[in-house]
């Protein structure tokens, strides 16, 4: 609620504003009833955007992955420009402390992007707290979602965790981030350069790195963009994969991701499809 109002104080009359009813707790379409209330008391467009389908699986990875399914969708049908989400700074410091526990590189501990495509996420230098300020300083409705409190979930129990450091600086992590997202841009436009020039197809289902003398993070990447050019619509090799991968290929040997072979013999690395394996 604190970035709806800050949004339709700074921009009037050219914000909307949905909601989403993921249909996992029988209160939320109260609350969803109640922000909507609020909008057209305020001249505000609001839309209740609800699943099709249960959600199943892991909950909180489906539940956005729904969520922000919705939203685009209701992004392109209202023909609006930007879609803003409330993520603050202590939502940034849960983010790449649960990343950095699992051994993440540049790109993961850049945490949430401050834009993504036409996502923008413009409250990550605000904290927590403040926003709850402009909430009881403008008398806001809001509600505390008990989802937020459930330690079954790894962020919930980062969160709970994090309550008793009062050492970290969320703002300082922000800006962490915010570097980290440079770097992370900076390698992205380097390694496109380099895997223009530099991997190429023979013609035979084979693709090849002509040069591979280059810092080693700029090998793995230009590995990971060897698979994709391979197999365009496989999901992404885990970090692991490439870097076990990386130290055969180091050595001379040959490498297997998948159903791929990597040859490091030689001056050019080559990928290409491991034979079937024969029964038995």
């Amino acid at each position: 609620m604190a970035l709806l109002w800050l949004a339709a104080s700074a921009f009037p009359g050219g914000v909307e504003a949905a909601t989403v009813d993921h249909g996992l707790r029988a209160e939320a379409r109260e609350e969803a009833e109640m922000v909507a209330r609020w909008c057209a008391d305020q001249g505000i467009a609001h839309r209740i955007l609800s699943l099709s389908a249960p959600i199943t699986g892991s909950i909180q990875a489906s539940a956005r992955a729904a969520r922000y399914g919705l939203l685009h969708q209701w992004l392109e049908e209202r023909a609006l420009g930007w879609l803003l989400t409330a993520h603050h700074a202590d939502d940034q410091l849960e983010t790449m402390l649960m990343r950095l526990n699992r051994s993440s590189g540049v790109g993961g501990l850049a945490g949430i992007r401050a834009r993504n495509g036409a996502v923008l996420r413009p409250l990550l230098g605000w904290r927590r707290a403040e926003l709850m300020q402009v909430v009881r300083t403008h008398n806001l409705p809001h509600v505390h979602d008990p989802s937020n409190d459930d330690a079954r979930f790894d962020r919930v129990e980062m969160r709970q965790h994090l309550t008793r450091v009062d050492w970290l600086d969320p703002l300082a992590a922000a800006r962490a981030a915010a570097a980290c997202a440079d770097a992370e841009d900076a390698l992205s436009w380097l390694v496109n350069d380099l895997a223009a020039r530099h991997i190429r197809t023979d013609g035979n289902a084979r693709w090849v790195l002509d040069h591979h003398d280059f810092p080693r993070e700029v090998q793995r990447r230009l590995i990971g963009r060897m698979l994709i050019a391979a197999e365009p619509d496989a999901p992404p090799p885990r970090g692991e994969t490439i870097d076990q991968a990386l130290v055969q290929l180091l050595r001379g040997n040959k490498a297997s991701i998948g159903q791929w072979l990597l040859d490091g013999g030689g001056r050019l690395w080559s990928l290409y499809a491991a034979p079937p394996r024969s029964g038995g």
